[in-house]
């Protein structure tokens, strides 16, 4: 588990990170979202050790980075895929992380061929593209075997296989019982992935929650209806406390009451239904009404001719 407690970071007059709490618990995927400017990268740089907090504190199952014995056995961590020696193979690189940690070359070999590179593992690792500089940043983070993952924008530069990949391994490690927390701006991807979420804006903590009751409790119920009497029906509803927001194709966008209520007070009346499907508004919809005040660059919708 990781536990951030009161965690803060300043850099001179910036507060990047302004005393956030929060916890990643094992055995999920935990995504960690926020615009750009919003205190991630700090924050992962924090829970490893590479900056250290103003005030507050994080641990790695009660315990700081800096107090780990074997670090790479414990903590694995993607945080810039291009952080490798250009010069060296890929093979080479791994093979020098594995020696700080008295982690064997077999281990080497596994993890290449997990991540696909060993047709490629004597290649300069400069010469790797985006996807491939990806792929070895993820065998470096399993290298160890930790039980403790953290990846920031780990599916950049993959195609459509690699990014189902990486979402079938990030389960997998999670279903192992590992702690595995995640940071992507794709929220498709991470309603796809994530059963936890960690959300900020600003620096401050905005959720700290499920993927489905950050999305429940901030959106309203809606049903859509579609009737052959939708006048009758909307009366009926109406009667009992519901909003009716009619579309253009003739459905109704019901609130106020939820599925079966309207099923039963339909059957009750004699109209019949040709659907009758909740509505729930997307991970991404959520996400920007609730980050929108947090952005810190907007860009506009249209674009004027320079004058």
């Amino acid at each position: 588990m990781i536990k951030a407690t009161n965690l803060s970071k300043s850099y001179g007059n910036n507060r990047a990170v302004d005393n956030l709490d929060f916890e990643v618990r094992d055995g999920v995927v935990t995504g960690f979202l926020g615009p750009n400017g919003s205190g991630k990268s700090t924050t992962m740089r924090l829970i490893m050790g590479l900056d250290h907090p103003t005030s507050g504190s994080v641990t790695l199952d009660g315990r700081r980075f800096h107090d780990l014995k074997w670090p790479l056995r414990e903590v694995g961590a993607l945080l810039e895929a291009k952080a490798v020696h250009p010069g060296r193979s890929a093979r080479m690189h791994l093979l020098a992380l594995a020696q700080t940690n008295a982690i064997s070359k077999h281990r080497v070999d596994e993890v290449l061929e997990l991540v696909g590179l060993t047709a490629v593992a004597h290649r300069r690792a400069g010469k790797f593209s985006l996807g491939m500089s990806q792929r070895l940043g993820i065998a470096s983070a399993l290298l160890g075997d930790p039980k403790t993952l953290l990846f920031d924008e780990p599916i950049n530069g993959l195609d459509p296989e690699g990014i189902l990949w990486v979402r079938n391994l990030l389960r997998s490690l999670a279903d192992e019982g590992r702690t595995i927390f995640v940071s992507s701006h794709l929220m498709s991807e991470m309603a796809q992935t994530a059963t936890d979420l960690v959300v900020i804006g600003r620096g401050h903590l905005i959720a700290d929650t499920t993927v489905e009751q950050f999305i429940a409790s901030n959106t309203e119920a809606t049903v859509r209806v579609r009737a052959p009497e939708a006048d009758k029906l909307s009366g009926i509803l109406q009667a009992a406390g519901a909003r009716i927001h009619p579309e253009p194709d003739g459905g109704l966008l019901v609130t106020n009451l939820d599925a079966p209520q309207i099923g039963d007070l339909a059957w009750a009346n004699g109209v019949a239904l040709h659907e009758l499907s909740p509505q729930m508004a997307s991970l991404e919809e959520v996400f920007m009404e609730l980050t929108s005040d947090a952005v810190e660059y907007h860009g506009s919708t249209t674009a004027g001719a320079a004058q």
